[in-house]
């Protein structure tokens, strides 16, 4: 996934500076659909599908109408052929989009016969397969093309077709067979003096033989495509700087990390030199590696920060090595709390793209595609028509004009209440949508927890079970938090006072015979907190009960731990968590590992309060904190 990554980072800026270069192309308008020829509308489109407008989309619409009515199977794939690339290049609307259009360029191209542009689009194709993870489809696809591509003669065809199946079989990790096509399809990219497909190519050599420790077969891939964009294709600037950087991941492997640092900065320099410190920002990720890596922590940390920044910005979100190296350089720092902080951010960077995969299921551009696009097209139509209806009727005079307004008023008056409709048919499905996520989260911390569980049978360290066992309760509060979010009514906020007597009573369940003795009492009214207060609030309670139960009642001495919440007059809340026990343990100095003060204090500081205890008929927490900013759903 990285390599696809850094791959279509480098085709965006190619494009985009073709783009740049070219600018000032021809003007067209939705009119200039029903009048021109239609050969002048695609051509049009072939040069302007870069282009983030909605006139695009609605002109090709139109076109598309005009075609059908033609019948004419070869120019109705033309059009679906740059809808394609037009969602491709914008993708706004998802890899489905991409895919459908792509899928009824080949069938109308099939319709016509048209041999050369079936085997283009099956090769093109291909890639939007790839890119959403249906290699079985995209393998299938290409060997389609080779045949045809076979049977045209056509040496450059099935050099593109070798270099896609270099590319997917690389992706899968299949290096044996990415190397093998990428030597099928480098000599006619020889032949064809091809030297920008050569050194894409090279890419998929440089990276396989790295993935089976060929290290010098990796090297020389390298050195071939920086000596050949130096030679042939000097403006490919971005191919030569992934050169370096893919060279400098073979030496991290080796853990030659100065060469990995040298490579790094001249990757960077290469694109800072093109677009500027700013563009090429994110390349700096790569150089605080290298330092990280060297043991240079400070300088890692200057490059890693503006790299991460610049990532940010771009909005791309597969970003938790980044987030990990901060983390590790931040806690050799002795920055703890920075460390824990972009610790989490890698963990929630991981969650998301799992999510997002869930959501997108569910997304209203998938249920759009499933439908067609015929809808939008009549809908395109109606519009234009009822703009020259409006502009008639103005010319008629003031009745006219009062008939038209009322008619306007009436239009909108069911439009809303239509649109109304749907959004609450909307809001419930995201509802739906939303309890779903948290069963699933649900689910998976349960499944945690049991593995947590079949762990500690095996362990017969005691130490080892106990650090197992409140790793188990601490997973146990946060799958109750999520199960109490998908079984109520509110998706945002938890009732506590249910909340803590749920989970005090399954802790004191968990110690078994150590705590037969002990009994919970929970004090207080009905309080709601939202989903980020009450994480936090739930991991610091679990912590305190555990404590409570191996420390202040020795040999099954009887006892009580009490939990009670209430809202301060300044809004603030307090959580008071109390055992009448014996107090010769300190909570801030917790026996074992440590970690359980360790988490109560940076979560008691991520809420932004403080903690006290005192020392009274055994032991008492006090936390108080102020309301957090509420979640939206």
């Amino acid at each position: 996934m990285k390599t696809l990554i850094k791959l279509r980072t480098i085709i965006s800026f190619y494009i985009l500076f073709i783009v740049i270069t070219n600018l000032g192309g021809q003007s067209f308008a939705i009119e200039d659909v029903t009048r021109l020829p239609m050969d002048s509308t695609i051509a049009w489109m072939e040069n302007n599908y870069t282009i983030d407008s909605n006139d695009f989309h609605n002109i090709a619409l139109l076109a598309l109408q005009k075609a059908h009515k033609t019948e004419d199977d070869h120019t109705i794939g033309d059009i679906h052929t740059n809808l394609s690339n037009w969602h491709g290049y914008l993708y706004k609307f998802g890899s489905d989009s991409i895919i459908y259009h792509g899928e009824k360029a080949l069938e109308h191209y099939k319709l016509a016969g048209n041999q050369k542009k079936i085997a283009d689009t099956y090769k093109n194709i291909s890639i939007d397969y790839m890119n959403n993870n249906s290699y079985d489809n995209a393998e299938e696809v290409l060997f389609e093309a080779i045949a045809i591509f076979e049977e045209l003669e056509d040496e450059q065809g099935l050099a593109g077709c070798y270099k896609n199946l270099s590319s997917m079989f690389r992706v899968l990790e299949e290096p044996e067979k990415s190397i093998k096509y990428a030597n099928l399809a480098i000599p006619i990219f020889v032949q064809e003096l091809d030297y920008y497909n050569h050194s894409i190519t090279l890419f998929n050599l440089i990276i396989s033989h790295r993935l089976l420790k060929n290290y010098d077969d990796a090297y020389e891939a390298a050195d071939a495509c920086i000596k050949m964009v130096d030679e042939h294709v000097p403006s490919e600037v971005f191919i030569k700087s992934r050169a370096y950087s893919y060279r400098s991941e073979i030496s991290k492997d080796k853990g030659d990390y100065d060469e990995m640092l040298s490579d790094a900065m001249e990757a960077w320099k290469i694109v800072e030199a093109k677009i500027g410190i700013e563009g090429a920002a994110s390349y700096r990720t790569e150089i605080g590696d290298a330092y990280r890596l060297k043991g240079d922590y400070k300088a890692a940390l200057d490059h890693l920060l503006a790299g991460v920044i610049a990532i940010e910005k771009r909005g791309m979100d597969q970003i938790w090595d980044q987030y990990f190296h901060l983390a590790d350089t931040y806690k050799n720092l002795g920055n703890y709390e920075k460390a824990y902080e972009y610790q989490e951010k890698s963990i929630a960077a991981k969650d998301k793209m799992i999510n997002d995969k869930i959501t997108n299921l569910e997304s209203e551009a998938v249920i759009k595609y499933e439908t067609g696009k015929k809808d939008q097209a009549l809908l395109v139509q109606e519009s234009q028509l009822k703009q020259k209806t409006i502009i008639q009727w103005l010319s008629i005079g003031a009745a006219a004009i009062l008939a038209a307004f009322l008619f306007v008023l009436y239009f909108n008056y069911r439009k809303n209440k239509v649109i109304t409709a749907e959004l609450a048919i909307k809001n419930q499905e995201n509802e739906l949508l939303l309890k779903e996520i948290h069963h699933r989260v649900k689910n998976n911390l349960q499944t945690i927890s049991s593995l947590l569980n079949m762990q500690s049978k095996s362990i017969d360290d005691s130490a080892a079970f106990d650090a197992i066992k409140e790793s188990k309760n601490r997973v146990a509060s946060m799958a109750l938090i999520h199960q109490t979010l998908y079984q109520g009514e509110n998706l945002a906020s938890i009732e506590m006072r249910n909340y803590f007597t749920i989970m005090g009573e399954a802790i004191i369940d968990g110690f078994g015979e150590k705590a037969e003795n002990v009994t919970l009492e929970v004090e207080m009214n009905e309080i709601e907190l939202d989903v980020d207060e009450a994480i936090p609030i739930g991991l610091i309670t679990n912590e305190l009960i555990t404590n409570s139960i191996k420390y202040a009642f020795p040999e099954k001495q009887k006892g009580v731990i009490s939990i009670s919440m209430k809202t301060l007059p300044d809004k603030s809340y307090q959580l008071v968590i109390a055992d009448n026990g014996v107090s010769d343990g300190n909570i801030e100095e917790v026996k074992g590992t440590g970690f359980g003060s360790i988490l109560i204090n940076l979560l008691t500081a991520q809420l932004g309060g403080k903690l006290d205890v005192l020392k009274e008929n055994g032991t008492s927490a006090i936390i108080q904190f102020p309301p957090q900013i509420k979640s939206a759903v």
